[in-house]
């Protein structure tokens, strides 16, 4: 079951205040919800009265997969839940480059050495064929 925490509209025509409530992500905007977290009054005189949240609740459903609006986000973000809260996530690396690991390095550095005694031994051959070449020609010659 997909959990999200979203606004859910009450109040009268042209004065709104919302619900921030943790529901199923199936149920309607304003269906049967899991929990109320708090309130949203935008049109409240102080900014202090706009936003009510149970935090420790909120950090909860948060630290239990629910995912928030992007609108529940920002007054998370306003009313402190966000704060101290877990360890900042990593961003993962899209240039498409590969991390260097330990690994690897080591693999690179065994392909290298592979490398190496490979052209060592293409040397060795090369340097094989003519010395026997130069051997038939100089017996050609003594002919």
């Amino acid at each position: 079951m997909a959990v999200v925490i979203r606004m859910k509209r009450t109040g009268r025509k042209n004065r709104p205040c919302y619900r921030i409530s943790v529901a199923d992500s199936r149920s309607p905007r304003d269906g049967r919800t899991l929990e109320t977290l708090g309130l949203y009054d935008p049109v409240a005189p102080s900014k202090e009265a706009q936003v009510r949240v149970d935090v420790d609740r909120a950090r909860f459903w948060l630290t239990s997969g629910a995912q928030p609006s992007e609108t529940v986000r920002s007054l998370f973000k306003r009313s402190g839940v966000y704060v101290d809260f877990g360890k900042p996530k990593v961003k993962r690396d899209r240039s498409g480059r590969k991390k260097a690991t330990a690994k690897g390095t080591q693999r690179k550095k065994d392909q290298a050495m592979r490398d190496e005694r490979k052209t060592a031994r293409q040397a060795a051959r090369a340097a094989d064929r003519k010395a026997a070449a130069a051997a038939t020609a100089a017996e050609s010659s003594d002919e």
